[in-house]
């Protein structure tokens, strides 16, 4: 599968720049293989075979495409880019590697390249030092150009529209199972443009006191806090967004905590601008939840990197003082989990600008009552 968002211009744009962080970090070529750096660089989505595709890309010459011969047709010539080398049944793909390195002795491979084939490459490469791909690759996917900021917009807009038909009752709760409403709500990403659907957490009650749980056969009853997030891939590019309904009137209890979760995701809203440190979105969200008592029972970090991955680098978590740059592209997904009575989380994509956070989630934000 190719991935269509980007041009041949922007692969060019983005091996050049690999490169410079090559020269940079002393790197004398890079290993790619299945994994999200791949496409990102080439637009080739490698299928996770025992059959070796690998983009080799030394600090200066061709860049090349190791690939199966019964692969090729899948791969969109990228003229310029890179050049394809096409392996047959009976041919050794790693050799084939490791006579293109030409002599690399610091080699970055990325962080999902089968550990077989770095096994069978490192007696064809003696006295080479191997380093992660992400130090030459990381920073760069890290920040969305243009055309990836618009397929987070897209890829946003089709999960609202989901969220939307939920807060208006049109996805049945009440009598169904929460396995039942996870399946009504990924057919409805798919119905909305999403190519892939990559989870949908149904978790009602003390259900949702759990962060990532899996939705089964409790049935969702009336008076009761229903936590939905969801999201897929469209285009290449990952959606994910969370919103909570209560099945009647919410208790007093619950509806106090989620005027704090909604003031404490706004505030990470807010603190994600340009040069703020990463985990200044962390703590501004959970300064909010500390101050009004529930400190404890927000568990996890703020928010994760998003872009061809729906967990990706930057984290937003205390510790991180990576300064946040333009084109980022983050969750702010603060919670609330109390065990065995319930749990709450609020969560947009927002991507960081010049002219301030932008997110990628209009859907209202309100703990919407619904009958359904």
């Amino acid at each position: 599968m190719t991935q269509t968002i980007a041009s041949t211009s922007d692969y060019a744009a983005r091996i050049a720049k690999v490169r410079a962080a090559m020269v940079s970090k002393q790197v004398d070529a890079a290993l790619l293989s299945v994994g999200h750096d791949l496409p990102y660089l080439s637009g080739y989505f490698a299928m996770p075979l025992e059959r070796l595709t690998m983009l080799v890309i030394p600090q200066s010459g061709e860049v090349t495409m190791v690939v199966p011969r019964l692969e090729v047709a899948r791969v969109t010539p990228q003229p310029g880019v890179f050049s394809i080398t096409a392996w047959g049944e009976t041919e050794n793909p790693v050799a084939i590697v490791a006579k293109l390195l030409g002599g690399a002795k610091s080699i970055a491979v990325g962080d999902q390249m089968w550990a077989r084939f770095l096994v069978e490459l490192l007696p064809l490469v003696p006295g080479a030092n191997f380093v992660r791909a992400v130090d030459v690759v990381g920073a760069l996917r890290m920040s969305k150009d243009a055309s990836e900021i618009a397929a987070l917009v897209t890829a946003g807009a089709a999960a609202d529209r989901v969220a939307t038909q939920l807060h208006s009752g049109l996805i049945p709760l009440i009598g169904r199972t929460e396995a039942q409403v996870s399946a009504d709500i990924s057919a409805r990403l798919i119905a909305e443009g999403h190519d892939v659907v990559n989870f949908a957490i149904v978790a009602a009650g003390e259900n949702a006191a759990s962060p990532h749980h899996h939705a089964g056969s409790r049935v969702i009853t009336k008076n009761e806090i229903v936590l939905c997030d969801f999201g897929g891939t469209m285009n290449g590019y990952c959606s994910d967004i969370t919103r909570c309904v209560f099945t009647g009137k919410p208790a007093a209890d619950v509806a106090a905590a989620y005027e704090v979760l909604f003031a404490s995701q706004a505030a990470g809203v807010a603190a994600g601008v340009v040069g703020a440190a990463c985990q200044d979105v962390d703590s501004a969200s959970r300064r909010v939840i500390e101050a009004a008592g529930f400190g404890e029972y927000f568990v996890h970090r703020t928010g994760h990197g998003i872009g061809m991955e729906a967990h990706e680098e930057p984290y937003m978590v205390s510790g991180n003082t990576l300064p946040i740059a333009a084109g980022h592209a983050f969750s702010v997904e603060p919670g609330i989990y109390i065990a065995g009575k319930w749990g709450m989380r609020l969560e947009d994509i927002v991507v960081a600008t010049h002219a301030g956070p932008v997110s990628m989630n209009a859907v209202n934000h309100a703990l919407v009552t619904v009958e359904a």
